[in-house]
């Protein structure tokens, strides 16, 4: 679990980064514009956001609280893998050290009840 860790923080910091530099440096809607008008611009659009559907996905299922979710989702559509990033580390850190806990969230106890049962 500290690899794990390690490489969260590592995508927290890197998304920090690049968000900074990007709002200091950049014109959101000038480069915007030039990415969408770039078919390869597009291509990474697209990859991107359905990267961001699918870790949506995982974050749907491992929680409990449907505001918690929409928020968490939210985020990740607005921020990108800075909130994913957030999200793993966050996780990472209260599931104390239980791979289960942390892949699972709140449908641990179900799913192993069903095992067991």
């Amino acid at each position: 679990m500290k690899l794990a860790k390690t490489i969260g923080w590592m995508g927290l910091l890197a998304m920090t980064l690049a968000l900074a530099q990007g709002f200091i440096k950049g014109d959101f809607f000038a480069d915007g514009g030039e990415i969408i008008s770039n078919p390869w611009g597009i291509v990474s659009l697209v990859d991107l956001y359905v990267g961001f559907a699918l870790f949506s996905c995982w974050i749907a299922f491992r929680e409990k609280k449907l505001f918690v979710t929409i928020l968490w989702i939210a985020a990740m559509m607005i921020l990108g893998f800075f909130a994913g990033s957030a999200y793993v580390v966050l996780n990472l850190y209260t599931s104390k050290g239980d791979w289960l806990n942390f892949f699972l969230g709140s449908q641990k106890k179900i799913l192993l009840k069903k095992i067991y049962n």
